[in-house]
Formats: C-alpha cells, sequence, structure tokens
C-alpha cells in the first residue's frame, strides 16, 4: 500500500480496497444547480467589497418576494446591525471565515467550487483510494478517511454539506446504525449559527415508477446494506423537517430535485410547488434514462406528477437546508467575532433561491412568475399555455384533422414572422406562441419553410418513436409524414427541403432521431404486442395452409384409389376374349395379310 498524503487522517472504518467514486452506482452527477446553490451558502466578501454590501443589499432586498421577506421578518433587525458593523469594516460569514465540513463523496467541480470559497475544508470519506486522491489533488485539505461515528465530536463547523445522503457514510465492517442515528451524529458537527444541507433520496420518486432495474435493487457489490426497512426513514419533506427539528436544527427551506436522483438538473422549493406551474417550466424536468431500461417515458409521468399537484410528494431527491439556533442572540458589536458570538452574522445574510434549472450550460433561477438566467441575465416572464407537441398528439388520438390542420397553419405563420421552435420546445396559448427556452439559431437563417419542415420532422419522428395514435396510415414513415403535415400547414415541402431540415436539426446539436435511446419498458411490451399479432396472423396463414395441403392429399389419395381400381379392372377387360378379337380386327389390312399369306403358301 502506497503512503498516504500528509492531509489524510484515518479515523477507523476506512475501506481500504474500495472507491465509491469508480463504482457503477457512481456519485450524484451535481452540476450547475448545486454549484449556484453553494455560491449562496459560501459568498466571497472581502474587504474590497464589504463596504459595496450596503448598496447591493438593497439592490438585492428588493428583488426578494414579498412572502420569503416574511419568511425572515423576525432575523431582519439583527442582519441590519450586522450589515452596519459590515460596512464599517468587519467582514459577515463568507468564503474568508467559513468552515465546511462535505461528507460523502461528491463531484469534483463541487469540491474544487468549495475550497475556492471557504478558507478551512474538511471532507469525511470512507474509500481510503478516493481521500488519498482527493488530498493529493487539494493539499491543504483536511480529509477524514472512516465512518460517521469516527469523526472526532469537538470539531463543529459553519457550513456541512451531505449531497450525497448519508448511505455511504458508513463501512462495511459494521452494521450501519439507523438513518435518524446517523442524522444526529451528523447535525452534531454543525456549529451554532451554521447550515446543513442535506440530500435525501425519496422511495416513491418519479424515478422509481420509470427505472424497471432500481439501481439498489440490483444486487450489486455496494448494496451490501439492505434499503427500505428503516423504519425512521423520512417518508416525506415533511418527516424530513420534523427529523431535522428533533435533531435541534431548524428547517430553513426544502427543495424537490428533478429529473433524477442520479444526475438532478433542477432545484424547486416547495413554496413553489405549492402553486400551479406553467407547463413552460415543468416540460424541461424531466429526461430520458440514457442507456437505463425504463417502465414508461418520464416527460408525461413528470407532466402527469406536476398537473396533480405532487411534484414535492413524488420528487426524486429532496434538498433540505436547515440551521442551528445561535447560543446568543445579543447585537454584535464592532470588535465582536459573529462566529464566536453565534450571531446571525455566523449564518450569513444569504438569499436562497426559489428555484435553479439548469439547461445546457446555462442556470436560471425561477421566481414567482420570471426566470432570469445567471449570474447577470434579464428576468424573462415564463410564458403561458400549452405545449405544442401535447396539443397537437391530443387532437392526433381524437382524430381531429381540422383541429391539427388549424393549428399547423397558426404554426406556420409563426414561422414567417421569424419565430424557430420544435414543438416540444413551444406553448400556445391560443393566440400566440412562445419559446419555452429560445435557442440560437444559425447565422444565416433558412427560408420558411425550411425552418417549418425541421419543426414538422421532429415532431413526426417524436410520433411515431412514442408510438402514439395518429389519423394517417401506419405504414407511413416520418418523412412523408412530416411532408403531409408542412402540405395541412398550408406549406408544401419537398424532398429537397426535408433533406435541407433534417441537415439544419442535427446542425443545432439536438437531432430528432432517438434511435440511440434505450427503449422504455412500455416500449417493449408495445413492440412485443405488435410482434405477437404478426404471430398470430402468421400462424392463422399456416394453419389455413395446413388445412388446405390436408384437403388437397385426401383429395390426391382418393384419386390414387380411383386410378388404382380403373386399372385393375381395365386389365381384367383385357383379358377377355371379345377384347383380343376386337383388338385383331381392329387392324384389317395386317388381318388381310396374314390370311393371304396362308392361302398362298
Amino acid at each position: 500500500m502506497n503512503e498516504a498524503p500528509e492531509n489524510v487522517r484515518l479515523i477507523g472504518g476506512e475501506m481500504l480496497l474500495w472507491s465509491d467514486s469508480s463504482h457503477t452506482s457512481g456519485v450524484t452527477d451535481w452540476r450547475g444547480v448545486a454549484l449556484e446553490l453553494v455560491r449562496r451558502l459560501l459568498p466571497v466578501e472581502t474587504d474590497k467589497v464589504a463596504g459595496a454590501d450596503g448598496e447591493t443589499g438593497a439592490e438585492e432586498g428588493k428583488r426578494c418576494h414579498e412572502w420569503a421577506r416574511a419568511e425572515e421578518r423576525a432575523r431582519r433587525d439583527e442582519w441590519a446591525r450586522v450589515e452596519e458593523g459590515a460596512r464599517a469594516g468587519e467582514r459577515a460569514w463568507g468564503g474568508e471565515r467559513a468552515r465546511v465540513l462535505l461528507v460523502g463523496p461528491h463531484p469534483r467541480g463541487l469540491v474544487d467550487e468549495v475550497v475556492a470559497r471557504a478558507s478551512s475544508v474538511a471532507v469525511l470519506l470512507r474509500s481510503y483510494p478516493d481521500a488519498c486522491a482527493l488530498a493529493e489533488r487539494h493539499a491543504g485539505m483536511a480529509v477524514h478517511c472512516g465512518r460517521l461515528s469516527a469523526l472526532p465530536e469537538e470539531e463543529t463547523y459553519d457550513l456541512v454539506l451531505a449531497l450525497d445522503g448519508l448511505r455511504r457514510t458508513h463501512s462495511a465492517e459494521e452494521v450501519a446504525p439507523p438513518w435518524r442515528e446517523s442524522l444526529g451524529m451528523l447535525a452534531a458537527r454543525v456549529a451554532p449559527g451554521g447550515r446543513f444541507v442535506l440530500s435525501v433520496s425519496n422511495d416513491l420518486g418519479i424515478d422509481r415508477f420509470v427505472e424497471a432495474r432500481p439501481a439498489d435493487r440490483a444486487g450489486a457489490d455496494e448494496h451490501w446494506e439492505p434499503h427500505g426497512f428503516d423504519q425512521g426513514y423520512p417518508d416525506g419533506s415533511g418527516a424530513l423537517d420534523e427529523e431535522l427539528a428533533a435533531a435541534g436544527l431548524v428547517p430553513e427551506r426544502c427543495y424537490a430535485a428533478y429529473p433524477g436522483r442520479a444526475a438532478p438538473r433542477a432545484l424547486l422549493a416547495r413554496e413553489l410547488l405549492g402553486r400551479d406551474l406553467p407547463d413552460a417550466l415543468t416540460v424541461p424536468l424531466s429526461a430520458r434514462g440514457g442507456d437505463r431500461m425504463l417502465v414508461a417515458d418520464p416527460l408525461r409521468l413528470t407532466r402527469l406528477v406536476f398537473r396533480h399537484g405532487l411534484g414535492e410528494q413524488l420528487a426524486p431527491v429532496w434538498v433540505a437546508i436547515a440551521t442551528r439556533p445561535p447560543t446568543a442572540t445579543t447585537a454584535p458589536s464592532e470588535s465582536s467575532d459573529p462566529i464566536a458570538t453565534g450571531s446571525p452574522a455566523a449564518i450569513g445574510v444569504v438569499s436562497l433561491p426559489l428555484g435553479l434549472v439548469e439547461e445546457g450550460h446555462a442556470v436560471h433561477e425561477v421566481t414567482r412568475s420570471a426566470t432570469r438566467q445567471l449570474p447577470d441575465g434579464v428576468e424573462r416572464a415564463i410564458p403561458g399555455g400549452r405545449v405544442v407537441e401535447e396539443v397537437l398528439v391530443e387532437a392526433c388520438a381524437r382524430e381531429d384533422v381540422r383541429a391539427v390542420r388549424d393549428l399547423l397553419a397558426a404554426l406556420g405563420g409563426w414561422v414567417e414572422t421569424g419565430g424557430d421552435a420544435a414543438a416540444d420546445n413551444l406553448v400556445w396559448d391560443g393566440e400566440r406562441f412562445a419559446a419555452i427556452h429560445p435557442v440560437p439559431g444559425p447565422p444565416d437563417r433558412p427560408a420558411d419553410r425550411v425552418v417549418l419542415c425541421r419543426v414538422m420532422w421532429r415532431f413526426a419522428v417524436r410520433l411515431l418513436a412514442a408510438g402514439h395514435h395518429h389519423p394517417w396510415p401506419w405504414p407511413r414513415q416520418a418523412e412523408q409524414l412530416a411532408l403531409t403535415l408542412c402540405g395541412m400547414a398550408g406549406r408544401p415541402c419537398d424532398q429537397a427541403d426535408l433533406d435541407l431540415a433534417r441537415k439544419l436539426d442535427a446542425e443545432l446539436g439536438q437531432p430528432a432521431e432517438l434511435s440511440e435511446a434505450a427503449p422504455t419498458y412500455r416500449d417493449l411490451l408495445g413492440a412485443r404486442d405488435r410482434l405477437a399479432d404478426q404471430l398470430t396472423a402468421a400462424l392463422a396463414r399456416v394453419s389455413r395452409l395446413e388445412t388446405k395441403l390436408t384437403y388437397r392429399e385426401r383429395e390426391l389419395l382418393r384419386a390414387r384409389g380411383r386410378l388404382r381400381k380403373s386399372q385393375r379392372k381395365s386389365a381384367a377387360y383385357r383379358r377377355t376374349l371379345g377384347y383380343r378379337l376386337s383388338r385383331r380386327l381392329a387392324r384389317p389390312r395386317k388381318v388381310a395379310r396374314r390370311v393371304l399369306r396362308l392361302l398362298s403358301g
């Protein structure tokens, strides 16, 4: 075994040959939304910008919503006194003063962001190879290698991040303690006035209904501890708040993470999920499962979850943010240390977002009625209306060709005015179209008929791939269906336009073809049913042919019997005297010659 780096501390329960990061289950792939949340929790404040905190704080306070300000009204006065101390040269709790503990494996980008913003960072990992690799990358980080129960109790931290949950905090050498006990041990490491961020997987999340083979039921090497039998495991976000309160923490905000626990790309606060969310916001919260076998299309199930108001209850992951009450409530003076006194400055004046949605490489902050691309984007109202693709699918299911024609005609007119968005990225409120996420087009915009043909081609491919019912002949291919839809829109296109549209679709980086994606379990069932129907038809034809063949064989046997009977009768007739005389008298010339030879001889 190689010598461990100096900043690795073996505390007991370390797994010497195990690596959580290299296994098939992997680490939760937190990206943009988690990085933005860490930036909010660890604001970088220096003496250069401390004097400007009053101005920026006022501007940020204007951007806060009324209900969010009411939620923190009790602490506003103390925060104002802390900001006055900051103007006098005192730093609020931020990157310069924060002590952070990372519990469990986290993505490399997230760890690097925390190290760049905090002055003191410690990590708890059970894997010895992972601990050595992380210690070599960050020489100034304290890496504790072992189980959670062996972590030194005297050390407390201003921010504890456990975005991978508590499942990977225990060793295989002992029976894992209950989840509630693990939460208590970890909550005890939160310093007074500090924050605690915990990720909890939902046993009844929407991804459980989507996946045909859940990862924790695969019986792999890391599943030595059965899951689902812990009575103290929270069964909802409300139960999670109760567990945090029982551990001595004050729940501050709870987020629902979508689309799945493996790669969350959106965080929506509980206050936001209590409202009727528009389709333009809920559509991006679903994604296919890569190469995993799926039970159903996650897009449709996720849409139903939000439509019935179950976004919080069926979230794949809950991310809870809680604080430990400060030990003293006295107002801070100019000479007092915010962290030592446990004042709200130790928590930091942080504006937690209502929601964060990652789209591509950009992160958007969600407010009550708008979205804003971070870090300095302009607010954009969330468009209302239904998704165009869903409206078309519904009309096709009802075989309402007139509704399809009217909507496509309106869509063609919108494209001619300069619009460009796929049907799955477009909403329609009955009067106007609006793109959910505007996608920058090519520098040289092609002809309008090519743009419209691309929209129709993408919809045709998705319609046929999903197996939805439509009023056109089923043998029709996607190319033929796209050209038919263009004709229904009143803008006929030819094969050359379709080729240009497919090339444009590929250049934009979002090709319509879904052939490489793994089929869902319901797709496999549909294919099996289609094959079963074809096999039934083939077997019926074989049965008819076998019946006809049996009949022909019987007819042949009867014909052969009649032939043999005729042959026997013919042989008996040839042996009679009359037949022989008739045969001899049938040739008179030959008989006459024989008579003349007899008379002359």
